[in-house]
């Protein structure tokens, strides 16, 4: 069993920064690559970022490249901190960001996502003003 805890987020205005973290811990998390979704009000779930489980590959959605960048700590076998900075946020970038813990990072169709979602985390609200 692994458990995602998120922290972090909160309002910024346009051009901003933000920090989300999620704490992963459990026997297997360090076998999971880990990331972040997010979802906007009246829209789906969407694919943000991935790390894989050695942190050697780093993954983002066309939206979010080049502004924001994923990172993971496996300082301790039970215990993977990944970090998703935010840079030059804009106001379509406000959403409940969720942590997520899968088998590996691939591709739905033309786009790239989590492949086999095995554990989410609560969820943090990210709010961009304009």
């Amino acid at each position: 069993q692994v458990q995602l805890v998120e922290s972090g987020g909160g309002l910024v205005q346009a051009g901003g920064s933000l920090r989300v973290s999620c704490a992963a811990s459990g026997s297997t998390v360090g076998t999971y690559a880990m990331g972040w979704f997010r979802q906007a009000p009246g829209k789906e779930r969407e694919f943000v970022a991935a790390i894989t489980w050695s942190g050697g590959s780093t993954y983002y959605a066309d939206s979010v490249r080049g502004r924001f960048s994923i990172s993971r700590d496996n300082a301790k076998d039970t215990l993977n901190t990944a970090h998703l900075q935010m840079n030059s946020l804009k106001p379509e970038d406000t959403a409940v960001y969720y942590c997520a813990a899968s088998v590996g990072v691939g591709s739905a169709g033309t786009l790239l996502t989590m492949v086999d979602v095995r554990y989410w985390g609560q969820g943090t609200q990210v709010t961009v003003s304009s």
